[in-house]
């Protein structure tokens, strides 16, 4: 019998001593927007619901809220790793010092993606030269998508460009240059430089700042219809560094520009710029939106949309909108 019981145990303290699956900490910015809920004295449930409609997703409410009320301890040292002398820590660093003199460097292609958010090469930022060729956006295409035909093979009907239709390509965005079926005419991220130019092969230097998406497609196709037979061109904007969303007033914690994001509604930009100072006129924000040469000043109140009413007060910023936030 104890031969029987003997390996369960063993297993039992086995398992118990495996490491925690490491947690995703939820935003920092839905985070700050609990915490505020919480001290306006909302419940969970009140709070899941108006966070859900300010903007954020339901999985990443609960899981916030969830992070408020239990956060994460800190990640501990594995067992014995203070009794270990200090300098057993420099041992990684000088083997992998030892292998670079003797280890070819292996260069690690770079992930296309269709989000804003994605990594630039680092090259680019500072030389403006072509990433590696990038793969067709539509290269694994879903089952049950709907395609169309394009020279000897399908792709999605429908790709996304990263951005609105009607975004227009700024100094500094990072965009990715995908021409079908021909991945050495392709770069999956180059940066838009001051002149308002991108360098990708075979044509060199094109103008696309102020241009959409669509605009450049058309115009990087007719460069390279010289060359490509039916070129086939796709636009897809990584990273948005050229438009700003700025906060200013002594009511907010961080002042100054923060980056736009597609629909950052006001609340996240708040959350985003840290929350609310004690003494911030919480009632009298307001935006400083220019159109057509007029100004226009739209009225704000956080607690109300923080309780979930007037929740049309919490409108989608745009680029160049001043937040405005008053203290006492």
């Amino acid at each position: 019998m104890f031969r029987s019981i003997c390996p369960g145990f063993i297993l039992i303290l086995a398992v118990s001593y495996l490491p925690a699956s490491p947690v995703e900490t939820p935003a920092k910015e839905l985070i700050q927007y609990v915490r505020d809920a919480k001290k306006a004295g909302l419940k969970d449930d009140v709070i899941e619901k108006n966070a859900v409609k300010v903007g954020w997703p339901a999985p990443a409410v609960k899981d916030a809220i969830e992070f408020v009320r239990n956060p994460a301890p800190a990640a501990s040292e594995p067992a014995g790793a203070k009794s270990r002398p200090e300098t057993a820590a420099a041992e990684p660093v000088q083997r992998t010092a030892a292998a670079e003199k003797t280890e070819p460097a292996v260069n690690r292609p770079v992930e296309p993606t269709s989000t804003p958010a994605a990594a630039a090469p680092a090259a680019n930022t500072a030389t403006n030269t072509p990433a590696n060729p990038a793969p067709n956006p539509a290269a694994n295409i879903p089952s049950g998508t709907p395609t169309v035909a394009v020279g000897g093979g399908t792709k999605p009907s429908v790709i996304s460009r990263g951005v609105p239709d009607e975004y227009r390509i700024g100094e500094g965005d990072v965009v990715q240059v995908s021409v079908w079926g021909e991945p050495a005419a392709s770069v999956t991220g180059v940066v838009v430089r001051p002149d308002g130019m991108i360098t990708i092969p075979l044509i060199k230097d094109v103008p696309v700042a102020g241009m959409t998406p669509s605009e450049a497609e058309r115009v990087i196709t007719d460069l390279l219809s010289k060359q490509i037979k039916a070129a086939d061109v796709t636009i897809i904007v990584n990273q948005i560094h050229s438009k700003k969303v700025f906060l200013v007033g002594g009511g907010i914690k961080k002042e100054g520009p923060i980056p736009y994001t597609y629909r950052m509604t006001v609340m996240q930009a708040l959350s985003e710029a840290g929350g609310l100072s004690d003494y911030a006129k919480r009632k009298k924000i307001y935006v400083l939106r220019n159109e057509n040469g007029r100004q226009f000043k739209l009225a704000f109140d956080y607690d109300a949309v923080l309780r979930g009413e007037h929740m049309e007060q919490n409108i989608p910023l745009l680029p160049g909108d001043t937040l405005v936030v008053p203290n006492h």
